[in-house]
């Protein structure tokens, strides 16, 4: 059966179903595998474990590549796929549909001890097990992933999304032996109904990671969204931790998602690693941008957070020999004067009124309504949409340009904005107003801003490159250039990547 039916096109098509579930196509999961040492094949005692398994396409592939690696110490092929696949190849299922499918993969069949399963199991499951979980709640929270009681506390016909690899203090259990090597697809996000329209989410991937780690296997290797590069809930101690792991050897970063899963947009781009429990060093790290491959070996935690353009990481060097005071102290935290997104004022004017900038145009609030920053009421205010047109990098322009920024306008005295918009600086007369506006509409600033982008939504830490310039003068890009001596190779690089944008946008 293995000779005769193994058709791996049809894991490939189901990778392009949805960017909920998101489901790796084989040359994803080959990729990751290639990153492993090539003895791993041709040791038959090495176990693998995908603790997330959705279409089961990382344990096929495994399996053939240890069919190929084993020929010599199981000659016979039947004799082979009898041993990996009851003593090497474990994995378990998000939920019991993909326990089905998964298995259909792996023994070609959904139950194990099915008619047409390529090894006979005692039970339905074989190695590869969906475990029915249930959420721990500790209060309104799940004391393991975090999610919310009142969302996910449902009847058994509904899916709790209790994984259970994270819903238990001893995963090794489940099983009830080690694995060498972990490898998988984990689930992104869970609804959190935050954000006030319920569409917010909370990621959880990290804690499979976390997870895994606690494990301590020799190797460990998930492909996971880029967003923990520089953003993201909950991601700030697992940034920290990543980037200051010296076990992370080998980090493959894909800013368009749609180069790595094609037909799936996921904001910030996804990336794959490799983490080895016994050597430690800087990481290896590719970045594919544009058709672009870009390599370097570098140590991972030089910056905060993790910059993916290696070109960009020399432009920001040069930033920062010339210049010491940067944009992510000047632009002020959201909801910079106190009204949410919904805020509209009033349709006319009232008593000692002050111009409220909204989504949906002007209204009017009175003066001792501005609840922060009253102090700024009577500057000129440099503003822009906070959400970033480019969706966080899906962006599928013919070109591959973005526009990173947009509604870069001036607020006058007596105008202020609603949390729709964000805040970049002040002044005290109109002149210094528009040349900053200019300048966050060269390619130079827009690009410095885009380097650390990982979501949909712009906030001040987005600015950390941003040099605060001499406004009292005007900029533009060639000006820019100059005065941070760039070289060709650095001007070409932003220029392919960031639109233009005339002085008169809006």
């Amino acid at each position: 059966m293995l000779r005769k039916n193994y058709k791996p096109d049809v894991l490939t098509c189901i990778a392009d179903l949805s960017s909920d579930e998101v489901f790796t196509p084989p040359r994803v999961a080959n990729q990751m595998l290639d990153m492993l040492p090539i003895e791993l094949w041709s040791n038959e005692k090495i176990t693998f474990l995908d603790p997330v398994s959705k279409s089961g396409v990382f344990l096929r592939e495994i399996t053939k590549r240890l069919i190929d690696g084993l020929e010599s110490k199981f000659p016979i092929l039947e004799d082979r796929v009898e041993h990996i696949l009851r003593n090497q190849v474990f994995g378990i299922a998000t939920t019991e549909l993909t326990s089905l499918i998964s298995r259909r993969t792996l023994y070609c069949s959904k139950y194990a001890d099915g008619k047409y399963s390529i090894v006979k199991f005692d039970d339905k499951q074989g190695n590869l097990k969906y475990f029915k979980t249930e959420h721990s709640w500790e209060g309104k929270y799940c004391k393991y992933c975090g999610i919310r009681k009142k969302l996910y506390d449902r009847g058994e016909e509904l899916e709790s999304y209790a994984y259970s690899f994270i819903h238990t203090e001893n995963p090794e259990k489940l099983f009830n032996m080690k694995y060498d090597i972990i490898v998988g697809n984990p689930p992104y996000q869970m609804n959190d109904g935050g954000s006030g329209t319920g569409i917010s989410a909370k990621p959880i991937y990290h804690l499979f990671i976390d997870k895994s780690k606690n494990l301590s296997p020799k190797y460990i290797s998930m492909i996971i969204p880029s967003r923990w590069f520089s953003g993201g809930k909950g991601l700030n101690d697992f940034r920290e931790k990543m980037l200051n792991d010296k076990r992370l050897r080998r980090l493959v970063d894909y800013p368009k998602s749609r180069d790595c899963f094609p037909g799936v947009d996921i904001a910030g781009g996804v990336c794959y690693f490799l983490w080895e429990k016994d050597n430690n060093g800087d990481c290896s790290f590719s970045s594919h941008i544009n058709g672009e491959r870009f390599d370097k070996v570098r140590d991972l935690s030089e910056n905060e957070i993790l910059i993916r353009d290696l070109v960009g990481i020399t432009i920001i060097k040069k930033i920062i020999n010339k210049e010491n005071k940067f944009f992510n102290k000047e632009v002020l935290s959201r909801n910079p004067f106190g009204f949410i997104s919904s805020s509209r004022g009033n349709s006319e004017k009232i008593p000692n009124y002050v111009k409220l900038i909204n989504s949906q145009g002007v209204g009017y609030v009175g003066r001792h309504q501005v609840k922060k920053n009253s102090s700024l009421i009577d500057l000129y205010k440099v503003y822009i949409g906070k959400v970033n047109p480019d969706r966080g990098g899906v962006n599928n322009s013919k070109d591959g340009k973005s526009k990173v920024l947009t509604k870069i306008k001036i607020a006058y005295p007596n105008e202020v904005t609603s949390e729709t918009y964000l805040v970049l600086s002040f002044f005290n007369n109109k002149k210094e107003a528009q040349n900053c506006s200019d300048f966050f509409k060269t390619k130079f600033s827009r690009f410095l801003v885009f380097i650390t982008l990982s979501s949909m939504n712009i906030t001040k830490s987005n600015f950390q490159f941003v040099p605060v310039m001499n406004f009292t003068e005007s900029w533009t890009d060639n000006k820019l250039y100059s005065y941070f001596d760039l070289t060709e190779g650095e001007i070409l690089h932003i220029e392919n990547q960031i639109k233009s944008m005339d002085l008169n946008f809006e």
